[in-house]
């Protein structure tokens, strides 16, 4: 039986892995078999200049975190040597991170994460890693309103210039008459 400060230290440990993951837009649980440590130490230094939280629990207080949050579905996927990324505000910038990754090395796989509070399989994290940046999406957007507004603001242009010609041509034709 484990002593009452391993115990104490445990149910913290659980406690503030439950907390992170309410707090958090979303969450990616991977397994990171086979990961070298040079390659393990780019992902975690990518990871955290995205803002992403990235940690290796025991697979049990995991568990119990999940349970403590609501996301029971992820527990099934807590075999062998998982780890988790938590992001609080960007919900696409682990699964970016982690899938590009998973590209790279066979054995590091993405399991299922979470986003908003439900859980999500593997396939659905890997395409919410598709998804352009949020700048790439404003962007897109911003380009697709101009785009009326400018062509407009051509064509008004260019009814004005061709009146202006009508008119020039035409004032200085019938001064010249009154001229003589």
């Amino acid at each position: 039986m484990p002593s009452n400060a391993i115990l104490a230290q445990k149910q913290k440990t659980v406690a503030d892995l439950a907390e992170q993951m309410r707090n958090s837009v979303s969450g990616v649980l991977v397994n990171y078999q086979g990961i070298t440590v040079e390659d393990d130490t780019q992902l975690r230094k990518a990871l955290r200049e995205a803002g992403v939280n990235y940690m290796v629990q025991k697979n049990s207080l995991t568990g119990r975190a999940c349970e403590q949050v609501g996301l029971d579905g992820l527990k099934e996927h807590l075999t062998g040597m998982t780890a988790i990324a938590i992001s609080e505000n960007d919900a696409v910038a682990p699964a970016k991170i982690l899938k590009k990754y998973a590209e790279k090395i066979e054995s590091f796989t993405i399991l299922a994460g979470y986003l908003d509070g439900a859980v999500v399989d593997a396939k659905t994290v890997e395409e919410l890693a598709d998804i352009p940046s949020k700048e790439v999406l404003i962007a897109k957007f911003l380009g697709s309103i101009q785009s009326p507004v400018y062509k407009f603001a051509y064509a008004i242009k260019a009814i004005v210039d061709k009146d202006g010609e009508n008119t020039d041509a035409a004032a200085p034709a019938e001064e010249a008459p009154a001229e003589a």
